[in-house]
């Protein structure tokens, strides 16, 4: 089925992409890789007369790294950009994982970061990875610019807490703890494409005195489950605490039965990955 008519907007600036946005409301949507926009727009789920594609704002197409700030991802940065970089797949191991397991290389080359956490599914596997590093979104609009903390970005299914007129302009991502280890391990129906059934981000770091986890697929929005944080705060056998950070971790979420699976597989292989990618980051044995 051809792409319903619409308008193709080209602005320059961040500030030309926001007015554009006041200016046509709900009628426009922002373009960046479009893998989602298109494909509502072919099955006619949403019809915008205008799209205001960003991908020629220069400042949205960078990607940088800072020693004190951490890494700056512009919105048009797309995710094989990400997966190339060298100082993402060795200090941001789990945001490195995340981006390559979302769809396949082809699709990588379009497909945003930005698009991946804007479009705003609980299934998003960007989104648990970006919780355990305390990433912060950057929006601007007519009425100037803010931050958003990921952890208040999500709001319910497919919603955010961008507001109308409101312009992602990247996301950043302080530096990781001094000797910090991170990954994202994802559970879906094959091993190519697919959305996940689950997926869980962790990290480790201060010999296993920091260790953060949080999960997509399993709850209405990307989750990071602080409880597991508290646990490994006040010491204990490494086995032990494992243990009770699974059980906080399945005590927290709150999955639902789909076409890609049922509610208790989905606990199930939380539990399996929780355990397994706990057990691997902190160097205990684990199936």
């Amino acid at each position: 089925m051809p792409l319903p008519k619409f308008d193709y907007l080209e602005p320059k600036t961040v500030q030309e992409a926001a007015d554009l946005l006041a200016e046509h409301g709900e009628e426009a949507r922002i373009f960046a890789g479009g893998t989602d926009l298109l494909v509502l727009m072919r099955e006619r789920v949403i019809r915008p007369k205008y799209l205001i594609d960003i991908k020629g704002i220069e400042e949205l197409c960078e990607l940088s790294h800072d020693e004190e700030k951490g890494i700056k991802i512009g919105a048009a940065v797309t995710l094989n950009q990400l997966i190339e970089s060298d100082v993402v797949r060795e200090r941001f191991g789990a945001l490195w994982n995340a981006a390559n397991s979302i769809a396949d290389p082809t699709l990588r080359n379009r497909a945003t970061l930005v698009g991946n956490i804007c479009n705003a599914s609980p299934a998003a596997d960007s989104a648990p990875a970006l919780l355990i590093y305390d990433a912060e979104v950057e929006v601007a609009s007519k009425r100037g610019e803010r931050t958003i903390p990921v952890q208040e970005f999500f709001t319910g299914v497919k919603h955010t807490s961008l507001k109308r007129g409101e312009v992602v302009k990247a996301v950043r991502v302080p530096n990781p703890p001094r000797g910090a280890r991170g990954d994202y391990l994802k559970w879906g129906r094959t091993r190519g494409e697919d959305l996940a059934v689950v997926g869980v981000a962790a990290l480790a770091a201060n010999s296993g005195k920091i260790v953060r986890v949080a999960l997509s697929s399993v709850f209405k929005t990307p989750v990071r489950v602080f409880e597991v944080e508290k646990i490994f705060e006040k010491g204990g056998p490494t086995n032990e605490r494992i243990d009770e950070a699974v059980s906080a971790v399945l005590n927290r979420i709150s999955p639902i039965s789909d076409v890609r699976g049922g509610k208790e597989y989905r606990m199930h292989m939380t539990e399996v990955l929780t355990r397994r990618a706990l057990s691997k980051l902190l160097g205990v044995g684990g199936d």
